[in-house]
């Protein structure tokens, strides 16, 4: 096998670590490319391609991780991990743990951690790598990677979220929830909602946003039904869709662009956190992004007399 097809067979996986440390899927590729240009460069030809490479783009994940971590403090309203729709990465033995670190509740629980405390905590406990690999990955001793992965369990254990766990009764349930929102059903939407229901928005700034918290069954069912008629009077279309591993929708403009992606944490069979990502900096991998300031005041002309 040559060097280049070496690369490409652990491509999925080592975009799926980096995705799982930064957040990002922008930031996952540049390191996986980074990967690629050192590996290039490399004179030493490794006894394990993909240790070798793994440990590369831990090491870059974790250095793209300490700026960005500064960035995210700066952020104008609340932060949420680019929405992926698809992971690349797949291995059967340890499709749960994927699909779980995969979810906007774990990637936000992993922003708790330190950088360090992340990239140990993917390895070991999303793919599985020995303390061996992972000590040589982080530049630390077997020791310390213990302690940091227990300091990093112990921390995503206290604050990890439940999901339904029949993947057929979450989706069935989305697509109630959709519809009733396509259909501007006050009364249905609420029926799906979790008493202390969360709703919230990324907009960073740059894309319309209703408000960056809504909190509680009544009052997110009205803000999702008035947002109704300004989808519908744009001409937009509501497109059921896995986002991160959990049900969720992409929403699209009259032109099929992008305008957002939504995601739902469903449990006890009720929605029980909506997160919407609307900034369009984060949703460029998923397609053409929509101008939404101007679909906004297409919708809002079309609402005049």
């Amino acid at each position: 096998m040559t060097e280049t097809e070496e690369f490409q067979e652990l491509r999925p996986l080592l975009f799926s670590i980096a995705y799982r440390i930064l957040g990002s899927v922008g930031e996952a590729e540049d390191a996986v490319q980074e990967t690629w240009l050192r590996y290039q460069a490399s004179s030493a030809e490794p006894a394990s391609a993909k240790a070798f490479l793994s440990t590369v783009v831990t090491r870059i994940s974790i250095d793209v991780l300490r700026s960005a971590r500064v960035r995210r403090e700066e952020y104008v309203g609340p932060w949420l991990p680019e929405p992926l729709l698809t992971d690349p990465y797949q291995d059967p033995a340890r499709s749960a743990e994927l699909a779980d670190s995969l979810s906007m509740a774990a990637l936000l629980l992993l922003e708790r951690l330190t950088p360090l405390e992340r990239a140990v905590f993917v390895l070991r406990e999303v793919f599985a790598f020995g303390f061996p690999e992972i000590a040589a990955a982080v530049g630390r001793s077997e020791g310390a990677c213990h302690q940091l992965a227990v300091r990093a369990r112990r921390h995503m254990d206290a604050g990890r979220a439940r999901f339904e766990a029949d993947r057929k009764e979450r989706e069935e349930l989305a697509e109630r929830f959709f519809e009733a929102f396509r259909e501007g059903d006050v009364d249905g939407l609420a029926e799906l909602l979790a008493a202390d229901v969360h709703m919230i928005g990324d907009s960073g700034g740059k894309a319309p946003q209703w408000a960056p918290r809504v909190l509680g069954a009544e009052n997110v069912a009205r803000v999702l039904a008035a947002f109704v008629p300004l989808v519908a009077r744009g001409g937009g279309v509501v497109e059921s869709q896995q986002v991160n591993g959990q049900p969720g929708a992409i929403l699209r403009d009259r032109d099929g662009q992008v305008l957002s992606a939504w995601a739902l944490d469903v449990l006890d069979g009720q929605i029980q956190t909506i997160r919407t990502v609307n900034n369009p900096d984060k949703l460029g991998h998923v397609g053409p992004v929509a101008d939404a300031w101007a679909a906004l005041r297409m919708a809002s002309q079309a609402h005049r007399p």
